[in-house]
């Protein structure tokens, strides 16, 4: 009998402290509405991740109990000898898939945390391997399903610059040669040259190396004066942020990331894409979002893990920009013959993968033309169908996963008359 080339796949779960609470959480409802093999909800407990891939660490399985890496290997045509050629380096001949979907369900903020590129995984893999568990980079994106909020990347440095003159609390972390050096550069036109980047790179890590009792006495005294209302105008923007961080991690050095880092807020269909070396911390919201397949996390703030400062101030790029920097523009993807109504691509300028949003109403159909590789898709909204050659089809619903072959014409069908929404993310040998 003849594999198919879609099927359906178990992601797994995990229990973060900073997901949110029982059905409030997406990744808690998707499980329970797709009745997840062994999954039972408890309300009082955090749902933070679903996670849906090939990743050592959690990975998914086909209903039979076979891992889908497994799968995959014994049936190599499901990945396409481009994509096997292509990621040869990541164990894509093995069955390894170079991306990996989650939903992520946040409550408490994220870590202050970056991503290290190829060279500097593969050295924290060698040196610390019980830490950095992979030798591969991770660049991420963030697609909002709710509305959500993060950290993302250094702000321009002009508004660094206004900070330090308008919150005596930051400032006074920063010794006055490095804050004098930073407000005389921080007019530049050009925020990416060498001295720019310099002169960023001493004003953050002087913050994230300040002094314990230094620290703590100054965020105690800016929670005080903003609970006090007495905020100034160019601080007005980030207090809420300020005190919400710090009521879910009291006297944490991680608080005053907020002076340094663009806070951006979204709304469903929003994307934000992260690559190696840019700072982040979601705050809140639920997501749909896709890496490479890494699991390497570098901390230095808000979390109750490993902090590891010197490789996370070593490994970002300085770069400071607005936040539209980091903004992902959907486009129409062209499905067959024209530009689709129904499907969105988010294309983010990395190979390992690009994903497509996909929303039918009542009855409406949408065709897929195949891609030379594979797919792995959520349904997070409604009911429907999915087809493919010979009149092979799939019935799918909220919550549940499929993977999808390389070369495969996809028609997907909604069939309750409400909506029928899906998340689509694939890799080609671009």
């Amino acid at each position: 009998m003849a594999q198919p080339s879609v099927f359906k796949i178990i992601p797994t779960t995990q229990k973060y402290d900073w997901g949110k609470i029982g059905l409030s959480s997406k990744v808690a409802q998707f499980a329970h509405t797709s009745k997840i093999p062994g999954f039972t909800l408890e309300e009082d407990k955090p749902y933070a991740e679903l996670w849906m891939g090939t990743h050592p660490s959690s990975p998914a399985r086909l209903l039979s109990g076979e891992t889908l890496a497994s799968h995959l290997s014994a049936h190599p045509k499901l990945i396409g000898d481009k994509v096997a050629q292509r990621f040869a380096k990541a164990g894509a001949a093995e069955g390894n898939l170079p991306f990996l979907l989650k939903i992520l369900a946040i409550e408490k903020a994220l870590s202050i945390q970056t991503h290290p590129d190829k060279e500097m995984a593969e050295r924290l893999h060698s040196e610390k391997p019980d830490i950095y568990k992979d030798a591969n980079h991770k660049p991420e994106m963030a697609l909002a399903l709710t509305d959500f909020t993060a950290l993302c990347g250094f702000l321009p440095l002009p508004k660094i610059a206004a900070y330090l003159s308008s919150t005596p609390e930051f400032a006074a972390l920063i010794p006055q040669a490095i804050a004098d050096r930073f407000q005389s550069i921080s007019p530049s036109p050009n925020s990416t040259g060498p001295e720019e980047r310099a002169a960023l790179r001493d004003l953050f890590a002087a913050v994230m190396t300040a002094e314990v009792p230094l620290f703590k006495a100054q965020l105690e005294q800016l929670v005080k004066r903003y609970e006090a209302g007495g905020e100034t105008e160019v601080e007005k923007g980030v207090k809420d942020l300020v005190l919400r961080v710090h009521s879910q991690f009291p006297g944490d050095i991680g608080t005053f990331c907020a002076f340094m880092l663009n806070y951006v807020t979204m709304g469903p269909g929003d994307a934000i894409f992260l690559a190696a070396g840019e700072p982040h911390a979601y705050i809140s919201g639920d997501i749909v979002e896709c890496m490479a397949t890494s699991d390497n996390v570098i901390r230095a703030g808000l979390t109750p893990k490993l902090r590891d400062v010197p490789n996370l101030v070593a490994g970002l790029t300085y770069i400071a920009a607005e936040p539209s920097k980091h903004l992902v523009d959907p486009a129409p993807f062209s499905t067959t013959e024209q530009p689709s109504s129904y499907t969105t691509l988010y294309d983010p300028p990395i190979p390992e993968f690009s994903v497509l949003r996909v929303v039918l109403l009542g009855g409406e159909q949408e065709t897929h033309a195949p891609v030379d590789g594979p797919s792995i898709a959520i349904v997070t909204e409604g009911h429907g169908n999915v087809e493919w050659e010979d009149g092979q089809s799939l019935e799918v619903s909220e919550g549940e996963v499929f993977f999808v072959g390389a070369g495969t014409k996809l028609k997907f069908a909604e069939r309750k008359g409400t909506s029928f929404v899906i998340y689509r993310a694939f890799v080609e040998a671009k």
